[in-house]
């Protein structure tokens, strides 16, 4: 952490707390400590992603221990659902780990922003389906097919490992597409992030990219934010943080883009 600043260093660890809200409350918020660590940092893309995806061991973990507590992956269905992202997040990762090596600082945050960009626009949409039709009743109880699942890991895992993101942030917006209901998503979404932020952060830490330090100081926290996410996920409508964070994802894509 040498040469940041001590407003720069808090900065890093209140991203990390919101982020670990939005990992369990609504999935997408795992990118912030990647935007983060982009944005305030000096770090090269390699150290940016494998230091934000090693802050997601510990979120993941404690991500499927709150849902299983809470009775979302007893379900027959969302552990099926959860077993199959894992394993081909297996798949998808290392790839994604190894493209990351080819992309420049530019690039990086270019592709940073485009995703911010799609996730955005898919949590609105199920927003909208939500709000009109009460999707998350009508769907309650519905998981795609294996092949689907497995093509979703698989995307999911490399992208991931490429941008160094938490898997919830893409998985749970596309299951919630596919017909998954919200907290079904978000448990299976835990477990498959367990195995994307361990395979990714062995991945950069055979070459060096993970600042431990940094993980430290934004994963503790992440795992903070994650319980206290975990207990609005199940008590409270999600609709308002959902559109903040759809907010803030679209007006820092342009910056990641340009920056």
């Amino acid at each position: 952490m040498s040469g940041l600043s001590p407003a720069v260093l808090v900065a890093l660890a209140v991203i990390g707390l919101v982020g670990g809200v939005g990992i369990s409350a609504v999935g997408p918020g795992g990118v912030l400590p990647t935007i983060g660590l982009f944005a305030l940092t000096p770090l090269a893309p390699a150290a940016v992603a494998g230091t934000a995806i090693a802050t997601n061991i510990g979120a993941g973990v404690a991500g499927t221990v709150a849902f299983a507590a809470s009775g979302q992956l007893r379900d027959r269905a969302t552990r099926r659902t959860a077993v199959l992202l894992a394993v081909a997040a297996v798949v998808g990762t290392p790839p994604g780990v190894l493209a990351n090596t080819h992309v420049s600082k530019k690039l990086f945050g270019v592709l940073l922003g485009v995703f911010a960009v799609v996730v955005a626009v898919l949590v609105w949409q199920r927003g909208r389906r939500e709000a009109a039709a009460g999707a998350a009743r009508a769907a309650r109880g519905r998981h795609p097919s294996a092949g689907v699942v497995l093509a979703v890991g698989v995307g999911v895992g490399l992208v991931s490992g490429l941008l160094g993101l938490g898997g919830p942030m893409l998985s749970v917006p596309l299951l919630l597409a596919l017909g998954v209901e919200l907290l079904a998503a978000l448990a299976a979404a835990q477990v498959q992030s367990v195995v994307i932020a361990t395979v990714g952060t062995i991945g950069y830490a055979v070459h060096g990219s993970v600042e431990w330090p940094l993980v430290a100081l934004i994963g503790l926290p992440v795992l903070v934010g994650v319980v206290v996410g975990w207990r609005i996920a199940q008590a409270l409508p999600t609709a308002t943080l959902r559109t903040v964070l759809v907010v803030v994802l679209l007006l820092l894509a342009p910056y990641l883009a340009l920056r």
